[in-house]
């Protein structure tokens, strides 16, 4: 069964391991990861329902939380399916399109998670300091476009990985220590010069992420400059509380990005499993708690989901 498991039955294939090392609770795993996905599945489709069906919730602010919505079905339903093949039945074996096709998801995915996300900090931007011309700056069209910007970028910038990848020879050895094609575990199983992939890879993760949290810094940094002209507290606290589940959502979503990426180049010393799991983690924690975010910090979206739930 173990030869089996590690021996695809296309010579071309890749072997996905799942999490090495913790192959004994690997059906442990897969409670939580099935919990999770149900969690993520319900909360993102809830938005994306009451959204369309709210007349009163078709504005910019609404239309950035679908957007956000769909960037995570679409990043945890890239992995957790196949993932939970391998805990389930040990199909562990993935074609080399299929393994680059799930790449170019996930990591696209990603790309437009993260610009949904600067749109949404110049929405907070716009909305506190020129609430007046708000209506105007930030239409439903604007919005629109700005997020099909997003888009773009994320498919011109993630495309070169799956195509400068398709072009390496891979070992005899395909086995990916890992639940996903995750781009850097693929890269390491090559045996041509990797420093093209290497460097690519690494210049897209400073570039979006580095480029896009300044943009979201000098956001809130306009934000707060606004904020200390005004001296009222009880304007600060409403214009703060408008902020928060933005800003929750940030933290969430770029530590464990961020820190998954550079252990994968740079450190040596962690365990493979601490790789997987802080992998894993991204995939997992945001796409899960940004309903629940905005779904507690958002009144009106809070009632308007409450209304549905009561009448079910």
């Amino acid at each position: 069964m173990a030869s089996f498991n590690l021996t695809p039955s296309d010579p071309s294939a890749f072997i996905l391991t799942g999490i090495p090392g913790l192959q004994d609770a690997h059906i442990w795993i897969s409670i939580l990861f099935s919990m999770f996905y149900i969690i993520i599945l319900l909360g993102n489709f809830m938005v994306l329902f009451v959204v369309s069906k709210e007349q009163t919730l078709h504005k910019p602010m609404y239309l950035l939380l679908c957007m956000l919505a769909l960037t995570d079905i679409n990043t945890s339903s890239s992995v957790i399916p196949k993932a939970l093949c391998i805990f389930w039945f040990n199909l562990k074996s993935i074609t080399v399109g299929g393994c680059l096709t799930q790449m170019f998801f996930l990591h696209a995915a990603s790309v437009m998670h993260s610009a949904v996300l600067v749109i949404m900090a110049f929405d907070r931007y716009v909305a506190i300091c020129n609430p007046l011309r708000y209506p105007t700056i930030l239409t439903n069209t604007r919005v629109a476009k700005l997020g099909l910007l997003g888009l773009i970028r994320a498919v011109l910038f993630i495309l070169p990985l799956p195509l400068f990848l398709s072009r390496q020879p891979f070992c005899a050895k395909r086995i990916v220590p890992h639940t996903y094609c995750d781009h850097m575990a693929v890269v390491k199983l090559s045996c041509g010069d990797i420093i093209v992939n290497w460097m690519y890879g690494l210049v897209i993760a400073f570039v979006v992420s580095g480029l896009d949290l300044m943009l979201i810094a000098l956001s809130y940094g306009l934000i707060i400059r606004a904020l200390l002209r005004i001296s009222s507290k009880r304007a600060h606290q409403k214009a703060l509380s408008t902020c928060t589940a933005h800003i929750c959502v940030i933290l969430t979503s770029y530590t464990p990005s961020l820190f998954s990426s550079l252990t994968h180049r740079f450190s040596e010393d962690i365990a493979p499993h601490v790789h997987i799991i802080l992998a894993n983690l991204y995939i997992l924690i945001p796409p899960m708690l940004n309903p629940i975010f905005y779904g507690v910090k958002t009144k009106e979206l809070h009632d308007k989901v409450g209304k549905y739930i009561r009448r079910k």
